[in-house]
């Protein structure tokens, strides 16, 4: 099935062996165990280790590597459009400019050649300040990346506490220049968390999002306005729920949510988009169906073009026929 990704971070594209290597070409030790790099016992820890292997990569071609070899990932497991999300902060080596624009060239390369066509969300580190925000934004306006989809804002809610408020202006700006917005909130924050983010950053989708649950007046929100929670099941079961059995994604569903599934962190986490889908079957019973229909939630919650979201439709649609 062509397959849509929304929620996914390049900065979980790296696998064990990559970060290797890119430690050797670096001259660094690796202060991880080659066997255990990707496996850190909680949030706090891998924003660490994402900073210290996205530290690793020192130059451009570095970086239009890892974009291009993402796609190429994607493509195989049948992703045809990704939105993958590229946090600055994280990648220490290089200039923002610099990084944006070596990302979307790999990404670019890739399309070129029939594979994944990605596309760039750029976020911010909820430990930014107000002006921060605002001086990205404003950086993106006057040098946009070629693909340049959106605003994203990620890191832990639960160290900082909802930032709606200190980010609202940002995100008003992004608006303003055509940007989509979305935000990570309602996984190590509560519900609190979406609230903020509807509020304050007037965003379309939520990044996790499936402790909205616990709330039954944000529930109603999320169906009123039409807000998209891009969950990723395998995460969410890692950072919170311990089992999948006691994952969400079922109850949101029922009460008529929008979901999409996702990897977040497919590298880290070992898992790929076909294998979240899989899960989401098991807990909800969807049936072909009901992968389908989660794909075509997908392609509306994009931030594509009109023209693009109409391609990804056709395909979807020819694969509908060959299988109904």
């Amino acid at each position: 099935m062509p397959k849509v990704e929304l929620h996914v971070h390049l900065e979980g594209s790296f696998d064990a062996a990559r970060i290797a290597e890119l430690a050797r070409e670096a001259g660094e030790a690796m202060p991880y165990d080659k066997e255990s790099v990707l496996s850190p016992s909680n949030l706090d820890e891998l924003l660490t280790r994402l900073d210290w292997w996205c530290g690793l990569v020192r130059t451009p071609e570095q970086a239009e590597r890892q974009a291009y070899d993402f796609a190429t990932r994607l493509s195989a497991d049948g992703v045809v459009y990704a939105e993958v999300i590229a946090n600055p902060t994280h990648w220490s080596a290089l200039s923002r400019d610099v990084l944006l624009e070596a990302v979307s060239a790999g990404f670019a390369r890739a399309a070129a050649e029939g594979l994944c066509d990605a596309w760039l969300l750029v976020s911010l580190l909820r430990s930014q300040t107000s002006d921060e925000a605002i001086e990205l934004v404003a950086a993106l306006e006057r040098r946009p990346p070629s693909r340049l989809v959106g605003l994203s804002i990620d890191g832990n809610e639960a160290a900082t506490g909802p930032t709606g408020e200190r980010f609202a202006s940002a995100f008003e700006l992004a608006g303003t220049i055509g940007l989509g917005r979305t935000a990570h909130a309602g996984e190590s924050s509560g519900p609190e968390g979406v609230w903020s983010a509807l509020d304050h950053l007037r965003v379309t989708r939520i990044d996790h999002g499936v402790r909205s649950i616990e709330d039954p007046r944000l529930v109603e929100r999320l169906i009123d306005e039409a807000v998209t929670l891009d969950v990723c099941l395998t995460s969410n079961v890692r950072l919170l729920y311990g089992t999948i059995d006691l994952h969400p994604l079922r109850q949101l569903v029922d009460h008529g949510v929008a979901v999409t599934i996702n990897t977040d962190d497919p590298a880290t986490l070992g898992v790929s988009l076909t294998s979240e889908m899989e899960l989401a079957d098991n807990l909800c019973s969807w049936g072909v169906d009901g992968a389908i229909d989660a794909t075509e939630r997908a392609i509306a919650a994009s931030f594509a073009s009109e023209s693009k979201a109409s391609e990804l439709r056709r395909k979807l649609d020819a694969f509908a026929a060959q299988v109904t």
